[in-house]
């Protein structure tokens, strides 16, 4: 060993001699270091005293080793490791000068050393791989890269000598453990910013090591190591326990705010259980690991995943305090929720949070007040923030209290409390004081579709809480969500909406998921369709299946009186139809929903998904309805079966034709064929109008007549199961019932169509059916001939007698006569609209002698001189014989529909007929056949879309929805283009009294439109504002082919209030249609042509037109739908709630606003000059516009502030001038505010200036309130307390006058007030404050 002494000590002094310099620093070499090691490694007392002893032999000393031991650490990579343990092993080696060889220096050198050695480490390595299979390992991670310590001395340069120190983790925890034992013997309270750095190394290893370990077990190792160190920093003999753990804790704050790793679990790890160990003994740790959790909640990011694993990790902390901490923390996250917005999301995310972790949010197994406990404290702040300003925190808040309701209303005590905090009673209503459905109403129609979704899914959420009713008006709300531009809401409606009619079984619930959720089979969305599908079946269809079999009558139940009431009745077979089953059958009969029950069993017909216990369950129902009325003894041929049973019946029978009992059908086709009670014999009203006061069950001819209709469809629909013979009787029977012309026009189609069914049955093959068809329908026809052709002769006949109009009043003769001459009419009528119904099931038949007589009606009275000539009646059956006039209009138009040359020579007259109309259902009727006929006859009807258009502004509600609905879906067809008038007159649909129309109008522009014409919005701005405001004085807009009575007909003209907002809402609905550069576009042609036009002269500006179009453009210019913001058209719905983004999405999105910004610029340096131009205009004039003008400018101004300052800086002049003019004209708005104001003060008799309103008072008066308004605004409380003072001096005049006429203040002289002031006058009894008040208002006058 003495020789190893010598060679260290030779080496030593020959590297002490080296000066330190940039080119060459002073190292030790390895062998030397070897050399140290195995001498140190002896714990040899004698020899480590005998190296001290001749250190200052050769000039050296323990600093300077140190010294030398620190530059090797720092510049020697390729074995700082082996250095760092020379270095450790001098300090633990006995008898050494330790606090001579520690410095902070050296410390922070071994420090970076350990740094190095896991940031130099290419890739992972097994810790202890068997020496048979490193070689291959190492030589496919690139040949000598790998080998071990033991082949350093044989690798070729430093770079294989570093990777192998640096792969070789057993000096890594060699070096780790020696550095426990030096903390153990040196104390770091004198070296803070040693301590400081070995805490933040300590901190950074995990992370690094597990990007380049990939052997668990080494880096579970390394854990333990690092777990070690900071245990044994948490000591107070290395300082003040409160700064250590703190700096602890912020080291280890990155590895738990990231993502779930192995060093995130490490350091949550270490801080719940060692430290909170290291809490029970200390208590400046445990008040560090108490303010832990606040610290991170500062340093939480604001993204949704990051954030949400920053809550994760809080509550993982917050789990192990003691309750009287977590209470601590909760009231800091209850102030966090009225902070910042980073802040109160936070708080939202990590108050749901505590209540589904902490147990017994509410205390209920505790004596205590549950207002008073943290849990509702923190559910009452949840719900606050449902309404926050920001939409991301709404619904955030709405999202996390819907689970929370979900995760709590489990617990029946739970449940209670949440009733009672959220403001719903044990019945379901609301406490007024809490407005938990208001706050739902609200957010299910809030703006953001995120906060929408939310809101919904909270309210399937409350529905287990719902005892009792749902809220109607909200339950309104949840239907129309259902019809949400957006699919995912439309899902969440769908789902919330289904939840309550699953949970409810009432009427309302049931009414209203009837009319909102299967009307979505025809979505456009494929997944929506299937789940409206899905839920049909198991809502609808399911619980009528299983309510079949469970509805027999039980022996006793009925009760044996013969006489009751309608209500009576229900009620007995609502107990034996469970669910709600009535009210379910019921409302699939409404006109609104038999469309999409029709279609939904349809589509899930055709997917066979349809059982035949649904045919055999509704049949049974109806079967039983039977029996209870007999059971009454109730007459049977007044009986009708639950309304809607046939109706379904009827539609899953096309399907299930073989379910249906041929038995069944024939015996109730017996109840209900009574031909010979000629439309008299009626049904039981069981679903309709009975008498309370004990008359009994009144009968129901339209019931009874839907039945009808309903039974035989459904006999149709099993028609092909039907055994020959009595489909031949039926077919038999029903051609002499329809021959008859008596029934009413809803079973002539399902006569006819049954008919048609039946011919098949009967016919070998399909040219015989047709044959057959033909021939009963040339049959029909003839006999219906014979009708028409002898009423139209017995009408002239009574033409020329001059008794055509109304019957004699007296005389038994002409009253036969009359009656005769309406049975006749009655069956004409039937008769004609039978024809209609042959020639749609049948287009090939012979109709030739039966056009003529329905162009007689139709041009009966015509005023035409050719027509004159025809045969036929002289007054008009319009007015005698309405309903056949309408039925022949209605005929003609399916005879058009299967004959292409008799519709090019009609149509004409079906146009002029819309045109000139006085009845609104023909004219509806004529709409329905023109969308028809331009389907089949596009190019003939083509030149006729405008005058059909003029139906959008039809008189009648019915006919404008009904030509709006059927033009819009002609238009999404391109059965009709959106060119010419036609775009223009459908604005005005935005704005149409009916709200139906509205909210149509609404869905077609914002939707539909939106998707199919992007650019129609914008090509379109300029002249519809022309159009709406029905301008001519335009040189460039004079539209010279509508007649002026047209356009004013689809024109909002007048300058008033209400005119000038209708127009409005329609210019908004355009803008929120454009994207930003479509904006910027029609920024600049609003100011190109028409700002710049009125300054030029081509619009007239003395027209009230031309001022309408302009203020319209000054009101648009103004308006915020006109701005571009640098989000608009970028963030989707889910961006608007989370924040995340990919780097290239955030580089477009900054290019855009650099465009936007460069555009913006450009566009006001071309605007300011036209509206400075304008201006002067207008003054010359003295225009009423300056006003619009100066507003607009206002608000330009404020909005595109950096942008008019750059223009203007060249221009100080005309800036000056500029805000000068704005100032001075909101000196005079507000004056002329504080006038009116005063005013009105007057005429309710209050002389005084505005009283300053208190902060406590609420403004229930009109006078608090028009003051609260006052004082928002500085100038105007300043113009207010002008004029109220001159109204006070005014009044106080009026006293002294004693009435006579004030004088102005301007003509009181001064020697006047003196004299009062003198005393001599009997008027001394007036205040000397009063007139000296006086006094100074005139001073301050002159």
């Amino acid at each position: 060993m003495e020789e190893t002494i010598a060679r260290i000590l030779t080496e030593l002094e020959e590297i002490n001699q080296i000066p330190n310099t940039q080119n060459q620093t002073p190292l030790i070499s390895r062998s030397t270091l070897l050399d140290l090691h195995s001498l140190l490694s002896t714990n040899d007392p004698d020899l480590v005293s005998q190296l001290f002893d001749d250190l200052p032999s050769k000039n050296l000393s323990p600093s300077s080793l140190t010294n030398l031991l620190s530059f090797t650490m720092d510049s020697a990579p390729s074995y700082s490791l082996l250095a760092s343990k020379v270095y450790l092993s001098l300090l633990l080696s006995p008898n050494s000068p330790v606090f001579t060889l520690f410095t902070p220096i050296s410390f922070l050198s071994l420090l970076r050393s350990l740094r190095r050695a896991f940031k130099n480490c290419p890739s992972a390595q097994p810790e202890e791989s068997p020496p048979s299979h490193a070689p291959p390992n190492w030589k496919r991670k690139g040949g000598g890269r790998g080998r071990g310590a033991r082949g350093n001395v044989r690798g070729s340069g430093d770079c294989s000598e570093e990777a192998g120190d640096t792969f070789d983790m057993k000096q890594v925890f060699k070096v780790f453990e020696m550095l426990v034992s030096v903390l153990g013997l040196i104390h770091l309270d004198r070296f803070p910013d040693s301590l400081k750095s070995l805490v933040q190394t300590i901190g950074e290893i995990p992370l690094m090591a597990m990007e380049k370990l990939g052997n668990p077990s080494s880096f579970n190792r390394l854990m333990d190591f690092c777990s070690w160190v900071l245990s044994e920093v948490l000591r107070s003999e290395h300082g003040e326990l409160a700064n250590t753990a703190a700096e602890v804790l912020k080291a280890l704050s990155p590895l738990i705010l990231m993502v779930k790793s192995q060093a995130r679990s490490f350091a949550l790890g270490f801080v719940t259980k060692r430290m909170t160990e290291l809490g029970s003994e200390s208590d400046a740790v445990k008040k560090a690991v108490v303010n832990f959790p606040r610290f991170l909640a500062q340093k939480a990011p604001e993204k949704a995943e990051p954030r949400a694993l920053a809550v994760d990790s809080i509550m993982e902390v917050l789990k192990v305090m003691d309750f009287e901490d977590q209470i601590g923390y909760m009231d800091y996250v209850l102030k966090m929720t009225q902070g910042k917005a980073n802040l109160r999301l936070l708080g939202v995310d990590l108050i749901a949070m505590m209540l589904m972790s902490l147990r017994d949010p509410f205390g209920v197994d505790l004596d205590v007040k549950t207002r008073d406990y943290w849990g509702t404290k923190c559910l009452e702040a949840l719900i606050t923030r449902c309404s926050d300003l920001s939409a991301g925190i709404r619904a955030r808040a709405l999202s996390s209290l819907a689970q929370v309701v979900g995760y709590l209303s489990s617990d029946d005590k739970n449940k209670g409390i949440l009733k009672e905090v959220m403001g719903l009673s044990e019945g379901g209503e609301e406490r007024p004081q809490c407005g938990m459905n208001d706050l739902l109403r609200n957010r299910c129609m809030d703006d953001k579709a995120a906060v929408r979704k939310a809101a919904l899914l909270l309210v399937t959420k409350l529905i287990s809480l719902l005892d009792g009713c749902f809220d109607g008006i909200l339950l309104k709300t949840v239907g129309m969500a259902c019809s949400d531009p957006l699919v995912s809401i439309r899902k969440a409606a769908i789902s919330a909406l289904s939840e309550a009619f699953r949970t409810f079984s009432d009427e309302s619930v049931t009414t209203e998921w009837l009319h909102s959720v299967p009307r979505l089979i025809t979505d456009n969305e494929s997944s929506i369709q299937e789940e409206c599908e899905n839920l049909f079946m198991e809502l609808v269809l399911d619980r009528v299946s299983r309510a079949g079999p469970a509805c027999a009558p039980k022996k006793g139940s009925v009760s044996p009186e013969s006489y009751l009431t309608t209500k009576s009745l229900e009620g007995e077979l609502g107990l034996l139809f469970p669910g709600g089953i009535l009210i379910l059958l019921k409302g699939i009969c409404d006109g609104e929903v038999t469309p999409w029950v029709k279609k939904l069993c349809t589509s899930l017909g055709k997917k066979k998904r349809l059982k035949p216990k649904i045919a055999a369950a509704l049949q049974n129902i109806i079967r039983t309805s039977e029996s209870i009325w007999l059971s009454h003894s109730m007459p049977i041929e007044k009986w009708t079966a639950p309304a809607g049973a046939w109706f379904l019946l009827s539609e899953v029978s096309v399907y299930l034709s073989k379910a249906v009992e041929w038995e069944f059908l024939h015996h109730h086709w017996q109840l209900l064929d009574k031909p010979g009670s000629k439309g008299k014999l009626q049904s039981p009203l069981l679903q309709g109008n009975a008498n309370e006061d004990g008359e009994g069950v009144e009968s129901n001819s339209v019931a009874w007549a839907g039945d009808r209709v309903f039974l035989l469809q459904t006999i149709s629909n099993v028609s092909m199961e039907l055994p020959a013979e009595p489909a031949a009787d039926l077919a038999h029977n029903l051609l002499k019932r329809v021959e008859k012309f008596n029934m009413h026009s809803t079973e002539v189609n399902a006569h006819v169509k049954a008919l048609r069914t039946l011919c098949k049955v009967k016919s070998l093959n399909p040219d015989e059916a047709d044959q057959l068809v033909m021939r009963w329908g040339q049959q029909l026809l003839s006999k219906a001939h014979e009708i028409l052709e002898k009423y139209i002769s017995d009408d002239k006949e009574a033409n020329n007698d001059n008794s055509f109009f109304t019957p004699p009043r007296s005389g038994s003769r002409k009253g036969k006569q009359a009656a005769r001459a309406s049975r006749l009419l009655s069956k004409t009528v039937t008769a004609v609209y039978t024809v209609g119904s042959l020639v749609v099931v049948c287009p090939a038949a012979d109709v030739s002698s039966i056009v003529p007589l329905l162009y007689t009606v139709v041009t009966s009275g015509n005023s035409d001189p050719k027509l004159k000539k025809l045969p036929g009646p002289k007054v008009s059956l319009k007015q005698t014989a309405p309903s056949l006039y309408i039925q022949a209009w209605l005929t003609l138009g399916k005879i058009c529909l299967a004959d292409g040359k008799l519709a090019k020579s009609y149509i004409p007259l079906f146009v002029q007929e819309l045109e000139t109309s006085d009845c609104a259902a023909l004219r509806n009727n004529l709409v329905v056949m023109m969308a028809d006929f331009c389907v089949r006859y596009t190019a003939l009807v083509d030149c006729y879309i405008a005058k059909i258009t003029k139906c959008l502004r039809d008189p009648c509600e019915l006919v404008r929805r009904q030509t709006f609905i059927l033009l819009s879906r002609l238009l999404q067809r391109d059965y009709v283009k959106w060119r010419g008038v036609l775009f223009l007159r459908f604005l005005l649909c935005l704005v149409d009294d009916s709200e139906k129309i509205r909210q149509l109008a609404d869905f077609l522009f914002g939707n539909i439109l939106k998707a199919k014409a992007p650019l129609l919005a914008y090509n379109s701005f300029i002249e519809a504002i022309y159009v709406l405001n029905d301008c001519h004085a335009h040189n460039g807009h004079n539209d010279s082919k509508n007649s002026r009575t047209e356009s004013r007909l689809f024109s909002i003209r007048g300058n008033d209030e209400r005119s000038r907002a209708k127009r409005m809402r329609i210019y908004v609905c355009l803008l929120k249609q454009m994207a930003s550069e479509h904006l910027l576009a029609t920024f600049a042609k609003l100011c190109a042509e028409i700002l710049a036009a009125a300054s030029d002269g081509m619009l007239n500006i003395d027209d009230i037109t031309g001022q309408s179009v302009l203020q319209d453009a000054f009101q648009i210019l103004a308006c915020k739908e006109i701005r571009v913001s640098s989000h608009r058209g970028a963030a989707s719905d889910s961006a608007e709630v989370e924040e995340d983004g990919d780097s290239s999405a955030s580089a477009a999105a900054a290019k855009g606003r650099a465009i936007t910004q460069a555009v913006r610029k450009g566009l006001i340096q071309n605007t300011i000059p036209i509206f400075i131009e304008l201006k002067r205009l207008l003054e010359n004039k003295n225009s009423p516009l300056s006003g619009s003008l100066m507003e607009c400018l206002r608000v330009l101004l404020k909005d595109y502030k950096n942008e008019i300052d750059d223009m203007l800086v060249a221009d100080k002049q005309l800036q000056k001038e500029l805000i000068y003019d704005i100032q001075k004209y909101e000196s005079a708005k507000a004056r002329t505010t504080a006038a009116e104001a005063v005013a009105g003060m007057q005429n309710q008799g209050v002389h005084r200036s505005p009283p300053c309103i208190p902060k406590a008072a609420t403004g229930a008066h009109p006078e608090n309130k028009m003051n609260q308004k006052l004082s928002s605004d500085s100038k105007v409380a300043s113009a207010i307390a002008d004029a109220a003072a001159e109204a006070t001096a005014r009044s106080v005049l009026r006293e002294v006058n004693k009435g006579a006429m004030t004088p102005p203040l301007k003509a009181i002289n001064m020697p006047k007030l003196k004299s009062n002031q003198a005393g001599s006058s009997a008027k001394n009894d007036r205040p000397l404050d009063v007139l000296e008040s006086l006094r100074r208002r005139i001073d301050d006058e002159n």
